[in-house]
């Protein structure tokens, strides 16, 4: 056990017994799925879809919200297991990124409303903080032309987190609710970061003397 724990390290987090049961269905993906919350945090299992010996896996459910992600691409469960749930770990990232990077496109050209609703959670965290950081940068960078640039930066963060928090007081489902309170919490702390900074009179890099 312990080389397949080498192969496949997430194998440490499995117990004993458990990792005796996945090896020995190993040949049998849909049996080995009653592990996936154990081997992938959050990953409640795969959408398995008969294609002759083996089946290919067309998306993921996650167990927090209920939330679903499709592959790109269809993933073949070939070899050992050990094996192929690495092909999985590469097809998890490869969809990621390509929802990430279409969700940077759609917060520009979508309603805040509508923007929230179309990714999973994870993405719409971290393309929401990666909006912040360009703000926050964009702010700094303007300060010698606009001294009020970060103050309207502050500005803009609370009229962001007001929206959220309207949101919320409406009629949503469980994991959008779950979804933009996660939201409100980092941005709640993003709009304090703002304004520190704003109080603080910061300046830009560039004005600083080493």
């Amino acid at each position: 056990m312990d080389s397949k724990r080498r192969a496949f390290p997430r194998f440490y987090f499995v117990s004993p017994a458990d990792l005796l049961d996945i090896l020995s269905n190993g040949n049998a993906p849909p049996k080995v799925m009653t592990h996936m919350p154990k081997i992938f945090q959050a990953i409640e299992t795969l959408f398995l879809k008969e294609d002759g010996d083996r089946p290919i896996a067309t998306g993921m459910e996650t167990c927090v919200g209920k939330e679903t992600v499709t592959f790109p691409k269809p993933l073949k469960l070939v070899g050992k297991v050990e094996n192929y749930l690495m092909d999985v770990i590469d097809k998890m990232k490869e969809s990621l990124n390509l929802i990430a990077a279409k969700s940077v496109v759609n917060q520009n050209t979508m309603p805040k409303s509508e923007w929230l609703r179309q990714d999973p959670a994870q993405i719409t965290l971290l393309i929401n903080m990666a909006n912040w950081s360009r703000n926050v940068e964009a702010a700094f960078n303007q300060l010698k032309s606009d001294p009020k640039a970060m103050e309207k930066a502050l500005a803009n963060q609370i009229e962001s987190l007001s929206e959220l928090i309207k949101m919320v007081q409406g009629d949503l489902d469980r994991p959008l609710r779950q979804k933009i309170m996660c939201l409100i919490t980092i941005d709640a702390h993003s709009r304090d970061i703002i304004d520190k900074l704003f109080q603080e009179k910061c300046m830009s890099s560039d004005d600083f003397q080493w």
